[in-house]
């Protein structure tokens, strides 16, 4: 098949263009900078703001998998136009020309829009591909992790360090890594499984993880013993302003994540079918096997 990717050069989509090139797919992916050549791969130049670089994109492509979004950002204004306004940008590019499958990479955070700004607006791009015409699946990651990752590799430098600072106690989360996430939506892509559905994948831990439980798990991977100290709400929030003080637009613990991470209740509800997709990895295998590729890569 011809696949239309967006977030090629990320985190999630680097894993998932390997995985469709390995089972001989050829992918046009989205870039904003040049790319090095790669066989099977037409690297479109643009971004989600450019309505001809996406034209080119999905032009006589079989589906599209849509990843790109943004994680961090200032304000609202950032989060919209990021995700909500680039997931439009998608749906009218892809229905101009006359595409039918569309794989939407949403997070759990659209769950609850209210808590945050980047919450609301990835539920503000679900709403725009549920009203859309296509044979459309909307996927809801949980905390995903592997190779490649920065966003969790504060938490493996943390445990090296043996204490990690977690949100406030009770709280729970699901976790996927990222190899078994990219063959959900590859098989998504490729088939006609689950459309105008939406579906949460993990790990398929019952009731997810206990934050401390996961913090202990990360240190067993990295070789140390961990102390994992819950912190209350106001405590994180003092420490959102310091870094936000230190680091500026560069923090990674905002405001709108501090409001995020505190939610109690981070847990897969709508599981893939059984019959349709499963994870293969085991979670303490997988974390093993990423603090392996930080330290080859040097960060760890």
């Amino acid at each position: 098949m011809i696949l239309a990717l967006t977030g090629a050069t990320g985190f999630v989509g680097s894993h998932l263009l390997d995985l469709a090139l390995a089972e001989g797919h050829n992918v046009r992916a989205l870039a904003r900078r040049p790319q090095p050549p790669r066989k099977g791969v037409t690297w479109i130049g643009g971004a989600l703001d450019r309505s001809d670089s996406l034209a080119r994109m999905v032009a006589g492509a079989n589906a599209t998998i849509h990843v790109a979004g943004v994680v961090n950002a200032p304000n609202r204004a950032g989060f919209a136009a990021g995700n909500a306004a680039g997931t439009a940008a998608m749906l009218e590019a892809a229905t101009e020309a006359g595409m039918r499958r569309f794989v939407h990479v949403s997070s759990l955070a659209a769950r609850e829009p209210d808590l945050s700004d980047y919450g609301w607006s990835k539920a503000e791009a679900e709403r725009l591909v549920e009203a859309s015409a296509l044979d459309w699946t909307i996927v809801r990651p949980p905390a995903i992790f592997g190779p490649r990752d920065t966003e969790l590799l504060e938490l493996f430098r943390m445990a090296r360090r043996h204490v990690v600072p977690l949100p406030p106690a009770g709280g729970r989360l699901s976790v996927i890594a990222v190899e078994d996430l990219t063959r959900l939506l590859l098989d998504l892509a490729t088939g006609q499984a689950l459309v105008r559905a939406h579906v949460d994948p993990d790990d398929g831990t019952p009731n997810g993880w206990d934050h401390r439980a996961f913090a202990r798990a990360i240190g067993d991977a990295v070789g140390t013993r961990v102390l994992p100290l819950p912190l209350p709400r106001p405590v994180l929030e003092g420490v959102s302003r310091i870094e936000h003080a230190i680091r500026g637009r560069r923090a990674k613990l905002t405001a709108d994540r501090v409001r995020y991470f505190c939610h109690p209740d981070w847990v897969a509800q709508a599981r893939p079918p059984a019959e349709i997709w499963s994870p293969r990895l085991e979670t303490r295998a997988a974390l093993a096997a990423t603090a392996a590729w930080y330290r080859a890569a040097g960060l760890l």
